[in-house]
């Protein structure tokens, strides 16, 4: 009991209901363990697994954990930590998204032991009558008390109406799923505990409450979010995740590898020893690389990366490994900015023009600085955009 609890309680933020939570362990029953992921982007990053590694510890336990994908809620938008309402996402949108969630998510869980969720099963049924059912179960006083809304309203800022049924709506899921446990980050706390409100409004034992920090992305103070491009996707080509892995500061290094390492705690501390008895923290940097690159594609791409990552950064040379690809010219030549989008280098033509002015374009290793460059029909060449991204490219 004491070694299942200590993996349950490392890494996290805060654990709400522990006497609940021993008294649940102790029945030995299966526990319904929940999280639930809204598809406001389509691919997942590091910060969403530290979550997930959570659900993978519990999942070691033998509970059944449910990823419940909030294809419902995503279209309310969370009001959690924004200081505006959140335009709602479109339905075709979320349904794109939630199937790469579904995809990548097995790359840390075991399907064969993970259901995987829809909120929008139970939550279209609800109606006009069941809004209004659990909506009558809680106080807007109660609501207001909640930081990011309290903020806004004492700012006079805009709040909608329908933020206040995002976590209704939440809380509503865990009545569903009869959930005994729901993890969720620091930021989602308040919706996680009106979710234990409204199960005893409903005559259901309360969920236990396991709230894990927020992980800062490559810019160390930000939380990690597509949004702020600061962020490393778990379906990212080895490459460009070890790249981006090794950019961050030797203070965050520590704070990932307490978050998103699998090693044992004693493991981490022998690796802080190292660093202290003069081992340098670049190389310890690439062991956590290795790590989580291996876990999300495999060693051999890891090692490989590694590799590339050496000779690219330390001796100055191309990666091994550069895809190429042939691309059919409807005309005798191409704009290069047109080129690096159609080729999948950059996201637009505008981003390709910005980069070629930063002087972060080379063709064959030679800095372009045209921002009116045409590649000709015949052109075979090895195209360079930022530090990682590498294509050889025939006309």
């Amino acid at each position: 009991m004491k070694e299942n609890l200590n993996l349950i309680k490392r890494g996290i933020d805060e654990l709400i209901g522990e006497d609940e939570l021993l008294a649940k362990l102790k029945s030995k029953k299966q526990l319904i363990v929940k999280a639930g992921f809204d598809p406001t982007a389509p691919d997942l990053h590091l910060g969403h697994t530290v979550l997930i590694n959570k659900l993978r510890h519990f999942q070691q336990l033998g509970h059944k954990i449910i990823f419940l994908i909030g294809d419902f809620t995503g279209m309310i938008g969370d009001p959690s930590g924004k200081n505006k309402t959140r335009p709602a996402l479109d339905e075709a949108e979320i349904k794109e998204n939630a199937k790469s969630y579904k995809k990548q998510v097995f790359k840390i869980l075991d399907p064969k032991l993970t259901d995987v969720r829809f909120n929008s099963e139970w939550s279209k049924k609800l109606g006009a009558e069941g809004v209004i059912k659990l909506a009558s179960q809680y106080n807007l006083a109660r609501m207001l008390e909640r930081d990011d809304f309290n903020k806004r309203y004492k700012s006079n800022q805009s709040i909608a109406l329908h933020e206040f049924l995002y976590p209704l709506i939440q809380a509503n899921d865990s009545i569903a799923l009869e959930a005994d446990i729901e993890l969720g980050g620091t930021d989602q706390k308040f919706n996680l505990l009106v979710g234990r409100d409204l199960q005893r409004a409903f005559g259901q034992e309360p969920q236990v409450v396991l709230t894990v920090p927020i992980l800062e992305g490559l810019d160390g103070k930000n939380k990690m979010s597509k949004s702020l491009d600061n962020y490393v996707g778990i379906d990212e080509e080895p490459n460009e995740m070890f790249g981006k892995i090794m950019s961050i500061s030797d203070d965050l290094m520590w704070r990932w590898f307490d978050l998103l390492s699998f090693k044992s705690t004693d493991e981490i501390n022998n690796l802080k020893t190292e660093q202290n008895d003069g081992r340098n923290p670049r190389d310890i940097k690439i062991e956590l690389a290795k790590e989580l690159i291996s876990r999300f594609h495999d060693l051999k791409s890891a090692d490989l990366a590694e590799t590339n990552f050496v000779n690219q950064f330390q001796k100055k040379n191309m990666p091994d490994d550069i895809e190429e690809i042939s691309f059919n010219l409807s005309d005798d030549s191409i704009p290069l900015s047109n080129l690096l989008k159609e080729c999948g280098m950059t996201k637009s033509t505008s981003e390709a023009i910005r980069m070629i002015k930063q002087g972060a374009v080379r063709i064959d290793e030679k800095k372009v600085t045209d921002l009116k460059l045409l590649i000709h029909s015949g052109t075979s060449a090895v195209f360079q955009v930022g530090k990682r991204k590498f294509k050889k490219i025939t006309l």
